[in-house]
């Protein structure tokens, strides 16, 4: 299906990279981390040169979200894979709590699940379904995704904690810095920089707050628990607060998701999110206005404003389509999350992907389809 189908020239939109992760990167970016030359690159991560990268990451981030005042941002290897170990070994006293809604935030689960001391218990939709933290009695952490990545679901609601000794922790990656958070609300707000923030994946950033530091600081103080020293999370943050990271990390990725930050600080969170939202109903109103299409997510409130999921009519293959696409160099990685077998396009909103290349994309989409009618 579709094979002889051939973009016209002018519908070719100026960068092929639609999907979800690894994010697009802009060319200016590896130009700019070609000039420095011998000065970055090949540099002892406890040197002057990458602490001031580091430094310079965790600067443009408080200026960006507007991070509270005795807030901590840390940064660690292994990305949010990692993460949820050591989250699950260093942050949850006894009961976690997690609101699931896809492959991540399951697999987020069974993390925790994995640690016999700790109660984890799953509160689940369907996929395609949205759903919103709340607090639960016996519970010492709540675990919510604020994007899923694999169901383009997003929150819509953060509620504001009451117990004294509860934590809300929030898988950000393929959402942070393009969907509002209030940070007074989340203790750990945690992403990696390989969608928004335009790097390659492998580091986790993590926004801590005072009530959270507190409950690490607790924990590793616990001599009768067992923590392997690569995942203590203390280790990240004593190091976060010395604009370091406990090992060796990736200099380019810090560098490249540097570049994307004085981008997004140019324009400010606010402009940032008001061009997603343009973007999600661009990208939703086509889905809706094709018989041949549907949104994924039925429910407007909980569709992601950084990764769309649209169903396709069952006699069109996306499979088919994408590959086309690709050998003809006009979109990337559009296919739908593979562990849900649907018949499904998935594209980043991401803030790199321009609304001109978006709208060329389901035009392209929509003139393979009805010219196969």
């Amino acid at each position: 299906m579709f094979e002889n189908f051939v973009v016209p020239n002018h519908l070719k939109p100026s960068d092929p990279r639609f999907g979800v992760g690894p994010s697009l990167i802009p060319l200016s970016s590896l130009d700019a981390l070609r000039k420095t030359g011998n000065s970055l690159l090949g540099t002892s991560h406890r040197k002057d040169a990458v602490r001031k990268l580091v430094k310079e990451v965790q600067d443009g981030l408080r200026t960006y979200f507007k991070i509270p005042a005795g807030h901590e941002i840390i940064l660690g290897n292994g990305g949010a894979t990692q993460l949820w170990d050591m989250l699950a070994l260093g942050m949850v006293k006894k009961s976690s709590l997690h609101f699931v809604c896809g492959e991540f935030s399951e697999k987020w689960y069974k993390a925790h699940k994995a640690v016999p001391w700790i109660k984890a218990e799953a509160i689940r939709v369907e996929y395609g379904q949205g759903i919103n933290p709340y607090e639960k009695a016996n519970f010492d952490m709540i675990c919510c995704t604020l994007n899923e990545t694999s169901t383009g679901v997003m929150l819509s609601e953060i509620p504001k904690l009451q117990g004294e000794d509860v934590l809300l922790a929030m898988d950000a990656t393929s959402g942070a810095g393009q969907i509002k958070v209030d940070f007074n609300k989340v203790d750990f707000y945690y992403f990696s920089p390989q969608k928004v923030f335009a790097s390659e994946g492998g580091l986790f950033i993590a926004i801590v707050s005072p009530k959270a530091i507190k409950r690490i600081e607790a924990i590793n103080q616990d001599k009768t628990r067992y923590i392997p020293e690569s995942m203590r999370l203390i280790h990240a943050v004593e190091n976060g607060k010395a604009n370091q990271t406990y090992n060796t990390p990736s200099i380019s990725t810090l560098f490249f998701m540097n570049e994307q930050i004085k981008i997004m600080n140019t324009l400010s969170e606010d402009t940032v999110i008001s061009m997603a939202k343009e973007k999600a109903a661009l990208m939703y109103g086509w889905a809706e206005e094709k018989t041949y299409l549907s949104p994924y997510i039925k429910e407007s409130k909980f569709r992601s404003e950084a990764v769309v999921t649209i169903d396709v009519d069952a006699k069109y293959s996306v499979d088919d389509l994408a590959k086309v696409l690709r050998a003809q160099g006009v979109a990337i990685d559009i296919e739908g999350y593979r562990k849900l077998g649907r018949n499904q396009f998935r594209i980043a909103l991401f803030h790199n992907v321009t609304k001109e290349d978006l709208k060329k994309l389901t035009e392209i989409i929509s003139l393979a389809i009805e010219t196969e009618k």
